[in-house]
């Protein structure tokens, strides 16, 4: 359906709804819930990085239910494993609180209860833990080697591969050129939302009902696993995810504290919460990255990608988490290194690795900054192999809009799009040729270079059930539903399963709404994160709760719009289909009916309307009708200042040209744009979550992991397509997380390019004044090396 001008529909530059009570400080997260005779809980956990776990001794003299162990908790709750249903896939049930072994620093162990979350600090310091330490298997290159293994009934340390080969990559290198190898890394990063994860729970024992709060993107699945790892029916579970200070992924996993909370909640008879501290959040929260690539690309002297070759390995730490499972990002990278590219031969191996870090879960962009990362410096090293500039070698690469819908080498359905424009504008909007003079102008003898970089990509949103089971998830996602319902003053009450948690949804879903009935938004209230009251839904994740949740939403709100017509209809006097609604009213030839107006009488005095059905509202649920999802498109480009001197890396240009599809809220995209591209900055430049080769974590505070400000963030420079996709309702596309992405990718070319003179290379993240300096020494001593030859 191609929407209409409405002044609060589809495209209008509504103000963001939530932003006045979260201004006013009036937000309600788990941390400020207020239950009679709440008590907090605090986790002991691990130190140690892997091993034998000998005893837990709870304080002498202490109430039983004050402190719990695996032994209290076991004949409650099951734990959880993840399962998938990949050739090879090794599970790794993911205990509540650790058993036999512990297998990374943060994993909880035991928990205490105090009344104040200080007194079960002091709890939890009494309680005796006996480890005997083994060997650590401290990243992916050590778990390959297989000398230490992290679960012992396996046989190494892969938790599964996945493999194709597509074309004829042998043909292609014969072809080729010029052919280039290079090996990319991704270093491990901590999620951090501003608000840490939180878990609070209540039994009603009058309604028999327990009442789980969690700072969760997925409320109905953590219904749905605690229900069945306590084997208590789902009817007597009740999760409600209140506001939320962000999520970004890491909120969208089943953890042990949600579960463990809740068994014990169910046993005592007061309330439980944990709450975790930002120490806590960078070890027992899923991490993310972590990735090593291998690639070797060939090109024709033209240009053409011929073929590429990618070797991928992802440390994923100690467990798989659910429903996601420890594949999710090797599976996810190697899908998406072909890009935006016309590529015909392509051959991939992606391995999952275990290690003794923290399990990894979702992050913004899963898995795509690292395949844009790879392909894209992969691009401009061939670019500059040919002599041609690097973003004219995108343009001759791209697919072309005359062949959309296309299907890549990976099988994923490109729906619509022109990706060459987005390269063209974004050079424009940077000014690629002024910055070109600015670059060839810094004298020689200068101790700074200019460079400019540009990262492409291709965005996989709103996936349905297909795609997730093609990954080898047990659990398949890819339909959302939505209620609406009209009450007697003609005002509209919207409840989704989707979690708004910084999307602006009560926004956005309430625009829907108003596209199809024309009213102002403020008479539509918008309701999620409640499992009660709302439809069932999958969450908030992966770029899909415009499309899915909007989706879900408009079928519901044209479901019920045809009722109103038909009342309508009655009360006017006139055929439904000549019908209009607008301005908050059903409109005829010569008369119309409020909303208000039509509601009281059809609800109040039904016989005043014969022959239509009861009821003023409609649940819908949508699913997406192509499986492989929509796919949003970014082009980033920016200008790099680097010090040859101490390695500094400034931005000094910033600029993204992005096709969202159909653009429901200019004001939204925009800032999702732009908080993403704060992230990526991050990836790009400062955070790394740093490990010891003994599998200590070294940066666990926010003095040793580094995020970006407003010195690091430059003023961006935003420009938008919008081609829709013939798929979706409205031809939406998400737009959660393409900020995200390609800012490594980008400023890593930038890097690259300005250092190009003396042979230093930009291929891991972040790029720190340290490591840039220490390409540019590699570089200066491999060139000695040479010339002594």
């Amino acid at each position: 359906m191609k929407p209409t001008k409405r002044r609060h529909g589809i495209g209008a530059r509504a103000p963001r709804r939530e932003d006045s009570r979260h201004l006013a400080g009036r937000g309600a997260f788990v941390a400020d819930l207020r239950l009679p005779g709440l008590r907090e809980v605090a986790f002991v956990r691990s130190q140690v990085p892997h091993g034998r776990l000998r005893s837990v001794t709870k304080p002498a003299g202490v109430d039983p239910e004050a402190v719990w162990t695996a032994e209290d908790l076991a004949p409650f709750a099951e734990p959880l494993t993840a399962t998938s249903t990949l050739p090879g896939f090794r599970a790794a049930p993911l205990p509540n609180l650790a058993t036999d072994k512990v297998r990374y620093v943060g994993e909880p162990i035991a928990l205490a209860i105090g009344a104040t979350r200080a007194e079960a600090e002091d709890l939890a310091a009494e309680v005796g833990i006996d480890i005997d330490a083994l060997a650590p298997v401290p990243n992916f290159r050590v778990s390959l080697e297989g000398e230490s293994l992290v679960h012992d009934d396996w046989p190494d340390n892969v938790y599964a591969t996945t493999q194709g080969d597509f074309g004829d990559l042998d043909e292609a290198e014969r072809a080729a050129a010029v052919s280039i190898t290079r090996e990319y890394t991704m270093n491990r990063q901590a999620v951090v939302p501003l608000e840490t994860r939180g878990v609070a729970a209540h039994y009603d024992r009058s309604a028999d009902l327990l009442t789980v709060w969690s700072s969760t993107q997925t409320p109905h699945m953590i219904r749905d696993m605690i229900s069945l790892l306590l084997g208590v029916e789902a009817r007597r579970v009740r999760v409600v995810a209140p506001d939320m200070g962000g999520g970004f992924g890491t909120k969208c996993s089943v953890y042990p504290e949600e579960v463990a909370l809740a068994a014990i909640a169910l046993q005592v008879d007061h309330p439980v919460r944990w709450v975790e501290d930002r120490w806590e959040a960078m070890v027992a929260s899923t991490h993310a990255r972590d990735h090593y690539y291998r690639i070797t690309a060939h090109a024709s002297a033209d240009g053409t990608l011929l073929g590429v070759e990618a070797d991928i390995v992802v440390d994923s730490g100690a467990y798989s988490v659910h429903p996601w499972t420890a594949t999710m990002d090797a599976s996810m990278a190697s899908a998406m290194i072909p890009g935006p590219y016309r590529l015909q031969n392509y051959r991939f191996r992606a391995r999952s690795v275990a290690s003794n870090k923290t399990p990894s879960g979702p992050y913004r962009g899963v898995a795509r900054p690292g395949a844009c990362f790879a392909i894209e410096r992969t691009l401009d090293d061939l670019a500059y192999e040919l002599g041609i500039e690097p973003h004219e070698m995108r343009i001759r690469n791209m697919v072309a809009p005359a062949e959309m819908p296309y299907r890549s080498v990976a099988n994923k359905v490109y729906d619509s799009g022109d990706y060459a424009e987005a390269v063209r504008r974004s050079a424009a909007l940077l000014g690629h040729d002024d910055w070109r003079a600015r670059q060839r102008a810094v004298p020689a003898e200068a101790r700074h270079r200019i460079g400019i970089g540009y990262g492409s990509f291709t965005e996989q949103t709103a996936h349905g059930c297909i795609e997730w089971a093609s990954r080898g998830l047990a659990i398949t996602i890819g339909t959302e539903g939505a209620r609406l319902v009209m009450d007697a003053t003609g005002s509209f009450t919207l409840a989704v399963g989707i979690k708004s948690h910084g999307q602006s949804s009560e926004t956005t879903l309430a625009q829907v709404v108003s596209e199809v009935f024309d009213i102002d938004l403020e008479r539509v209230t918008v309701l999620h994160g409640d499992t009660a009251v709302t439809p069932r839904g999958d969450g908030t994740f992966a770029s899909r709760s415009m499309v899915m949740a909007g989706g879900a939403t408009f079928g519901a709100a044209r479901e019920l719009s045809t009722k109103v017509l038909d009342i309508g209809a009655v009360l006017l006097g006139e055929p439904a289909e000549t019908l209009e609604l607008r301005d908050g009213a059903v409109h005829g030839r010569d008369k119309s009916v409020t909303y208000a107006a039509l509601a009281k009488e059809f609800l109040f005095t039904p016989d005043h309307v014969p022959g239509v059905a009861p009821g003023l509202e409609s649940t819908f649920y949508y699913q997406p009708e192509v499986q492989t999802g929509a796919f949003t498109y970014a082009t980033h480009a920016v200008a790099v200042d680097v010090d040859l001197d101490t390695g500094e890396v400034k931005l000094l240009d910033y600029a993204i040209v992005e096709d969202c599809g159909t653009i429901v809220n200019p004001h939204v995209v925009d800032g999702q744009l732009i908080g993403g591209i704060a992230q990526g900055i991050g990836s790009a430049l400062l955070e790394e979550l740093v490990y010891d080769l003994d599998g200590q974590p070294k940066s666990t505070s926010f003095l040793d992991y580094l995020l970006p400000g407003a010195s690091e963030v430059p003023e961006i420079k935003i420009g938008h397509l919008e081609t829709p996709s013939p798929y979706t309702v409205f031809g939406m596309k998400g737009a959660g997380e393409g900020g995200a992405i390609a800012p490594p990718a980008a400023i890593a070319n930038a890097v690259t390019d300005a250092l190009r003179e003396f042979g230093a290379q930009a291929n891991e993240t972040p790029m720190t004044p340290a490591r840039v300096w220490a390409a540019l020494q590699l570089a200066q001593a491999t060139r000695e090396v040479q010339a002594s030859r």
